[in-house]
């Protein structure tokens, strides 16, 4: 009985499992042009800005996103102008940004930290440091969750988000018809 028993809880356990990976994987696959192009253009790179997004947002199934497409938790702070929601996070009915779609959070989490001297020597580091940039983020009071560095990393190593980055520093990537990359031919 103890053995059906532990067969049934790992079972559950690695489907359970199996539903989260699956779920990333479709939030990356949504999202990861967008990244490329936001690094682009800011310099934030594509393998941060995708595993924040998945961490914010649960692959994109938080209430929060769902209810403001706010992808990476920013809250209202002074100066903003633009919508807002109440949101519990780590106080009750708390004021997040809100925004239109995904594209236009995307865009706002990059100026957000291009702009601000908080976040200023993130823009320092090498952008395929994303260790460096996890830690830049913590230490200048992006997160409050402890562990928020390792869940960062490891979102980026498990999911090799790291290659969004390399992408991006390659500029963009011209396709033939079938959709395949030209510059991979040899």
């Amino acid at each position: 009985m103890k053995k059906l028993f532990l067969f049934i809880l790992i079972g559950g356990s690695l489907a359970v499992r199996a539903q989260q990976s699956e779920k990333i994987l479709r939030y990356i696959e949504t999202y990861k042009d967008l990244a490329i192009a936001e690094m682009q253009r800011t310099g934030v790179p594509a393998s941060v800005k995708l595993a924040q997004g998945i961490h914010e947002t649960q692959a994109g199934t938080s209430v929060l996103v769902l209810k403001s497409n706010n992808h990476f938790g920013i809250k209202c702070k002074t100066g903003w102008t633009g919508e807002t929601v109440s949101h519990d996070d780590d106080a009750r009915g708390e004021c997040f940004r809100k925004y239109q779609s995904a594209e236009a959070s995307y865009r706002d989490h990059s100026d957000f930290l291009k702009n601000s001297k908080r976040y200023a020597s993130l823009f320092t580091l090498a952008p395929t440091d994303y260790t460096g940039w996890a830690e830049g983020l913590k230490k200048a009071g992006y997160a409050t969750n402890p562990r928020y560095i390792q869940a960062l990393v490891k979102l980026i190593e498990e999911y090799n988000l790291q290659q969004y980055t390399l992408q991006a520093l390659n500029g963009p990537q011209q396709a033939d018809s079938a959709g395949t990359d030209q510059n991979t031919e040899q």
